[in-house]
């Protein structure tokens, strides 16, 4: 296996409203895609959109679930101002504020907040190093 990843597909219940939230509420750039679907440029790697029912039949396994999926998403800024105003943006475009912004135990400095479909993004300032892809 080669060190990245392709694509995170997410799941969702309601794809329009999904789809606003990533691309208006939050200005990710929207490729050219099929209606069942919605793809995402993220500077290395694709977010998808997809019906979570269709995701989870394409994958053979039941779409019941509920409470912590294990998993969070990722978005690293440049300073802790940053960060707020990104946690802003995204209650303001519909997103459940899970944690404010604040210093945190590794020395960084973070938040979290969750999408319509409960998936957590964390939003992140790492003092120490970058992470992920540079900005263009």
């Amino acid at each position: 296996m080669k060190p990245r990843i392709s694509m995170i597909t997410l799941g969702v219940s309601d794809l329009a409203a999904s789809i606003r939230f990533y691309e208006e509420g939050l200005g990710l750039p929207r490729m050219e895609s099929p209606p069942e679907v919605a793809f995402f440029t993220l500077n290395g790697t694709w977010l998808g959109l997809y019906g979570r029912e269709a995701l989870a039949e394409d994958a053979g396994v039941s779409s019941e679930g509920s409470g912590f999926s294990g998993i969070a998403l990722a978005h690293n800024l440049a300073s802790e101002e940053e960060v707020d105003e990104l946690l802003e943006q995204a209650v303001a475009a519909g997103a459940r504020l899970v944690k404010p912004g604040q210093k945190v135990f590794w020395g960084g400095y973070s938040g979290y907040f969750a999408d319509p479909d409960g998936y957590l993004w964390e939003v992140a300032h790492n003092p120490f190093a970058w992470v992920g892809p540079k900005d263009e």
